[in-house]
């Protein structure tokens, strides 16, 4: 698979202040909680491409303690994230590397995408591409396929079917619908970016027109902005939904054995501290 993780330059995309103020507090949270952080990354609209002026910085990051923390009776009742309150549109928070290896071993969607965001603040030793290089035997698209599924069906009949919507919940429900089309065609992770998801309906115009149209509205909106449902996207949401109406989540067998996971886990600390 493609390694994805730096095609965008976290330079580039983040405003410099911003930036800066993301390490400030990744180097506190470490020196705080005795951790390393060893992947650290957007994770939500900005990372995906749409998003509005007022748009949260959604920073995730996976980290570290030394060996010695692990080497404990009571290591499954410890803590295993850190979490902070949202501060100046900073939403940032953490997984333990255990935490995050169990996940990933399920297919957790949510990991799978940060593996592949765009935007990479932190990446640091072998974690990352070691993980990513898992991904061909553990992500499962059967798995993602339901987890988008769930997605879209909830934020459409939460949020659309009125005459007038929250503008961005048409992007909650478009991005895991054009996922699914995704894992159905190449039976591998999504990547994360509208822009490249979009273009496996590129050859319908009418609805790209309309998409486009939202998403340079989207851009320039606040986060909470309402607007006239968009009756060409409802058609297409509607007919992928009917479509998808008798997918079941079903049973699957694993295919690759925790002790890959455990081996990774071992080197990370090996080659960390």
């Amino acid at each position: 698979m493609e390694d994805k993780a730096f095609r965008v330059n976290v330079e580039n995309a983040i405003d410099a202040n911003v930036r800066e103020e993301v390490m400030r507090r990744i180097e506190a949270a470490e020196k705080e909680h005795g951790v390393k952080v060893l992947y650290a990354i957007e994770s939500g609209s900005r990372a995906w491409g749409f998003a509005s002026p007022n748009s949260d910085y959604d920073v995730r990051f996976i980290y570290v303690h030394e060996r010695d923390w692990y080497l404990a009776v009571d290591v499954e009742n410890k803590r295993d994230v850190i979490e902070y309150p949202i501060v100046d549109e900073i939403d940032i928070n953490g997984w333990d590397i255990r935490k995050a290896l169990k996940l990933f071993w399920k297919s957790n969607p949510a990991f799978v995408e940060w593996l592949q965001s765009p935007i990479v603040y932190v990446n640091e030793g072998i974690f990352a591409e070691k993980s990513r290089a898992l991904l061909p035997a553990i992500a499962s698209s059967h798995r993602g396929i339901y987890h988008y599924l769930h997605m879209a069906r909830g934020n459409f009949r939460g949020y659309l079917k009125k005459d007038t919507v929250p503008l961005k919940k048409y992007f909650y429900v478009l991005r895991p619908l054009l996922a699914i089309k995704w894992l159905e065609t190449y039976d591998e992770p999504a990547p994360i970016e509208f822009d490249v998801l979009r273009t496996l309906v590129a050859e319908n115009e009418v609805l790209n027109d309309a998409i486009s149209g939202l998403l340079a509205k989207k851009k320039v909106i606040m986060e909470k902005e309402y607007g006239p449902a968009v009756p060409v996207i409802n058609q297409f949401i509607d007919s992928e939904l009917e479509r998808l109406e008798t997918f079941s989540a079903g049973n699957e067998a694993r295919e690759v054995s925790f002790e890959v996971l455990n081996a990774l886990f071992r080197a990370v600390i090996d080659t960390t501290w």
